[in-house]
Order: structure tokens, then C-alpha cells, then sequence
């Protein structure tokens, strides 16, 4: 390992095997200056992530940058009434937290019920949520409750969030090559641990500059503004036709009943793979009025097979969605 190397990350593995990811001293706290002058400052910040994971590891680096004390929410399950006691004990003038969507779309819905918590939520100078994609409706709904959530997109790789709301911070760089999302700056990782190969596959210099593959499929904007519309690897043929599961379910998600719903591969008879929807639920919404919807924006291939409900979704210990978990289940 070079001695320039300060931590290494184990990635969450949602998708693919786990990878040990070698982030310099340089890179954490080019992502803390970077994510300070975004935020507006430095400031006390709340814990509610692993600490193992880049989400958790960088509140604390930016404590550290920031000379505050964190404040360190309790393991296990997240329980709002414990956050919002914990948020209590920020006592610097700016506070900030940083989450996974899940977390919030419980907080949200214990502040719909509660106007205490919903109090120390609007405390808050900043809410960053990221680790996986971000529904609209729930940013919508942060904003009517005049709560400011900032969406971060990143990596274990870039040292956690580089781009706060579609617009790179710091030095951070993103272009797409061949509809790929490729990212350089200081906040790059220097690689992948005992993974010489993975990480010459990833990791690329393109006339003197260090670029990082994301293996996100996505655009930038001729003003730099950055959109992101899946994983490169999310991807299955159906009936011969490529279809984008993250397309599908972003579309799914904007349908009645359907706003916390997981789109997965799963293998079919006719067609090789379809997307199937999963769903925490009780009752399943109809099936044939989601097919229309995903006919008609993504294409007859995007039609779900079927939707099936389940008792509560498998999370990692990161809180994202464990979609091998759920292919599994819709396996048996």
C-alpha cells in the first residue's frame, strides 16, 4: 500500500464484488474544502452514516477540517425520534447531516407528524443525500417543508460526493465519453488496493490528467451541469433491445403508489430478462397501467413482467437498497 494512502473503503457491493478503495490524506480533505466552500462554511456535523463507509468516514474528516466535535447518532435502526434528539445537541451556528434517501423519506414522514421534528430539520443549514439515486418527489417534498437538501453524486473513488445539485465543487471535473461519466480533480482515490487490474481499467490518464470511470451512464451540459441516468452495468438486453433499469424505474417511481419502488432483472421464458418491480407493500398497484407508462416513455422492452410486494426491502449496512437481495427474492 503507499504510505501516501490514509484509508481504504470497502465499497458497498449493491451491484457487483466488493472493492477496496485507496484514498491519500490530500484527497479526503480536497473533498472537505471543496464541500465547505459549497455548503457555505464550515460547521458542526451529525453522524447517522457507517462510519466504514465514505459517507460516514468524510463527516468525520470534515469535523476534523472544520475543528468541530460531531455529533454521533446511536447503531442500529434509524428511528426519526432519535435523530431529531440527537440533531438537538448540534451546537454550532451552521449544522449539516448527511443521508441516504430512505433516512430522509422517514424523517419527512415523521415531520409530517410531528412539528418538532419537523422544527429541527429546518435547523439544519444542509442535508446531503446520496449513495444512490434521489427521487424528484422527495426533494419536492424537503422543499415544502422548507428544508434544504442538497443532492450529491460520487463515489468511494471521487472520496465521496464531488457534484452538490448537478454542479461540480472544487477542482472536480466531469465530462461523458461515449454517453460514460468520467471524472478528474484532487479528490480522486489512488486506486483500488491489491488490484492492479481493476484499477488500470477504472483509472486512466488522458494527456497528463488523471481521469476516474465511473461506469455511470449520464450527460454534462454545456454549462457543466451533470445528469445522471443509471449504471452502465444496470442494464439488461429484452427481446434483443437494451433496456436501462434505472430508466425504468426512475419512470416508475413518478406513478401512483409506486415512489419507493425498485426495478430489478430478473430472467424471463419468452424475452431472456425483464424488469420487475419490487415494492414494500401490501397490495400491488395494477400491473397493466404500469406497462402502458413504461411502453409509451421507454419502450414496449421496458414493460415490467410483473410487480411483486414484499414485506420490507434488504438494505445494506450502508442503508442503499441490496438489489442482489432482491433479485434473489423474486428468484424463489
Amino acid at each position: 500500500m503507499p504510505r501516501r494512502v490514509a484509508v481504504v473503503i470497502e465499497t458497498s457491493g449493491s451491484t457487483a464484488a466488493p472493492k477496496r478503495v485507496m484514498l491519500s490524506t490530500d484527497a479526503l480533505l480536497a473533498s472537505a474544502a471543496a464541500s465547505s466552500v459549497a455548503l457555505g462554511g464550515d460547521g458542526q456535523w451529525l453522524l447517522a452514516l457507517p462510519a466504514h463507509y465514505i459517507a460516514g468516514v468524510q463527516v468525520l474528516v470534515r469535523s476534523i477540517a472544520a475543528g468541530t466535535e460531531p455529533v454521533l447518532l446511536p447503531p442500529g435502526h434509524f428511528d426519526p425520534v432519535v435523530f431529531a434528539e440527537y440533531a438537538g445537541r448540534l451546537a454550532e451556528p451552521l449544522r449539516f447531516t448527511s443521508l441516504v434517501p430512505v433516512q430522509l423519506a422517514r424523517l419527512l414522514d415523521a415531520a409530517d407528524a410531528d412539528p418538532a421534528i419537523l422544527a429541527v430539520l429546518r435547523r439544519f443549514t444542509g442535508i446531503l443525500v446520496g449513495g444512490q439515486a434521489v427521487a424528484p418527489a422527495l426533494i419536492d417534498r424537503a422543499a415544502r417543508h422548507r428544508i434544504r437538501v442538497l443532492r450529491t453524486y460520487g463515489s468511494s473513488e471521487t472520496a465521496g460526493g464531488c457534484v452538490y445539485d448537478g454542479v461540480p465543487i472544487g477542482n472536480t471535473l466531469v465530462r461523458a465519453v461515449d454517453g460514460q461519466l468520467e471524472i478528474s480533480g484532487a479528490v480522486l482515490s489512488d486506486g483500488y488496493l491489491d488490484d492492479a487490474e481493476r484499477t488500470g481499467d477504472r483509472f486512466l490518464d488522458d494527456q497528463g490528467v488523471r481521469w476516474y470511470r465511473t461506469g455511470d451512464l449520464g450527460t454534462v451540459a454545456a454549462d457543466g451541469t451533470v445528469s445522471v441516468t443509471g449504471r452502465a452495468d444496470n442494464v439488461i438486453v429484452s427481446g434483443g433491445e437494451k433496456v436501462s433499469l434505472d430508466a425504468v424505474e426512475t419512470l416508475v417511481r413518478t406513478l401512483p403508489g409506486l415512489g419507493e419502488a425498485f426495478v430489478v432483472r430478473a430472467a424471463d421464458p419468452v424475452w431472456g430478462q425483464a424488469p420487475v418491480v419490487v415494492l414494500a407493500a401490501t397490495v400491488a398497484p395494477a400491473l397493466e397501467s404500469v406497462r402502458a407508462a413504461a411502453a409509451s416513455a421507454l419502450g414496449r422492452a421496458a414493460r415490467p413482467a410483473r410487480i411483486v410486494t414484499v414485506e420490507t426491502i434488504p438494505l445494506l449496512a450502508s442503508g442503499k437498497p441490496d438489489r442482489q437481495a432482491l433479485e434473489a427474492l423474486i428468484a424463489r
